[in-house]
């Protein structure tokens, strides 16, 4: 069986942050809630020398002809080399006979994509239909990604942003000015994003919590998916007693890596709180923000059904346009 190796430069030329992307991806969350995915644990390699870390991901959605297994790697001092942060690389497998279909040689992008869309997909069902100021805690790739994904649906006429590496966020400033024509503003703190925006969104793989409950306002939304592992936490739990709505992209896992898992490991939160998984919001069984007055909340950890969910796109979009090398996949027994 032949194999389809696909480059990142590919990929990026036929798949993007678009409304077939956001339908995947909304999908996927669907088939979670429905009970259609068989879903294993992460496993993750820390490489602490280094400050980085290997992520694999995977999901089987019933039904469907092929799953991802995706490997994702994030080295946070990277940027002293010259190189992204993030890297990685999909694998589409039959799940018909286990063998591979399709390497995406896809560098991050991927993942990029399908966790900006997932921050699109949260923002569609919490976030206030009318905004004035958007705002972001971080300036690296997810910065740009996740306000790509806010601006596909909703319009926002300024864009606040604060980060800790000076450089970065004027590069990022300069970028999102030009990319979204919108005012983009540095601001002096995160506090001071929080404070004056309708809706924010943190990326920052901060392993000390920055973000507090008296910066929260009425009609605030927040998501939060720089906590991806137990030991990083961006909002100190005491935030959880003002929020009205909670979200989270799964449940168990948030409660195991994600900002629920400091919260429930302080006693603000317990496994019975009223909190959604972003498929039951996807599939029409609990509806998002109920008024403009809520506070809402969205703990995105990443789980393998979106890494399924772009690669077939991403298969079906690269296969269409002709994109890739094939090579033999096997040989006889």
């Amino acid at each position: 069986m032949p194999i389809q190796i696909i480059s990142e430069s590919e990929l990026r030329s036929c798949v993007f942050m678009d409304a077939e992307g956001f339908r995947a991806i909304a999908d996927g969350f669907t088939e979670m809630a429905r009970g259609n995915v068989t879903l294993p644990p992460i496993l993750r390699i820390d490489i602490e020398d280094h400050r980085g870390e290997v992520d694999v991901k995977t999901a089987y959605i019933h039904g469907l002809e092929s799953f991802a297994i995706k490997i994702a790697a994030g080295f946070l001092e990277n940027y002293r080399l010259g190189l992204p942060t993030g890297s990685g690389m999909m694998v589409l497998v039959s799940a018909e006979t286990g063998r591979p279909i399709a390497l995406l040689l896809d560098n991050g992008y991927l993942t990029d994509l399908r966790t900006g869309l997932a921050g699109a997909v949260a923002a569609d069902f919490l976030c206030r239909q009318a905004i004035t100021t958007a705002g972001v805690v971080g300036s690296g790739t997810q910065a740009r990604f996740q306000i790509r994904g806010l601006a596909m649906v909703r319009s926002f006429e300024r864009l606040l942003v604060y980060g800790i590496e000076p450089d970065q966020v004027v590069r990022y400033a300069k970028e999102m000015r030009a990319e979204l024509g919108i005012d983009v503003q540095i601001a002096e703190s995160a506090e001071a994003v929080v404070r004056n925006s309708d809706v924010v969104v943190t990326c920052t793989p901060s392993r000390e919590p920055y973000l507090r409950a008296d910066w929260l306002h009425p009609g605030l939304h927040l998501t939060c998916m720089g906590s991806d592992s137990e030991d990083k936490q961006e909002v100190h739990a005491e935030v959880f007693e003002k929020v009205d709505r909670i979200v989270c992209d799964q449940r168990d896992q948030c409660f195991r890596l994600g900002e629920l898992h400091h919260a429930l490991e302080a006693g603000i939160l317990s496994q019975d709180s009223e909190i959604y998984e972003l498929g039951e919001l996807t599939s029409g069984e609990r509806p998002g923000r109920l008024d403009d007055s809520q506070i809402t909340f969205c703990d995105l950890t990443g789980v393998g059904v979106q890494d399924t969910m772009i690669a077939r796109l991403a298969y079906q979009k690269a296969s269409e346009a002709g994109l890739g090398i094939q090579i033999e996949g096997e040989t006889e027994a």
